[in-house]
């Protein structure tokens, strides 16, 4: 079994924990529909992205 050969200091063990943090996710509000997305991805109510029609939805009206 491997065994450390010095003792690991509080700067090292928290400089390697540095990166474990967990982050607040950044919502912003939709300017045309007003629903909350993710900054850089396409508005899923509207298939609107950067004022392009990226995604056309159907209606299904056969029920």
């Amino acid at each position: 079994m491997a065994v450390p050969k010095k003792k690991t200091s509080k700067s090292k063990r928290n400089q390697r924990r540095a990166h474990d943090a967990i982050r607040r996710v950044n919502v912003i509000i939709d300017k045309d529909s007003g629903e909350y997305r993710l900054p850089h991805h396409m508005d899923r109510s509207s298939g609107m992205y950067k004022d392009n029609q990226v995604v056309e939805y159907k209606i299904d009206d056969s029920e």
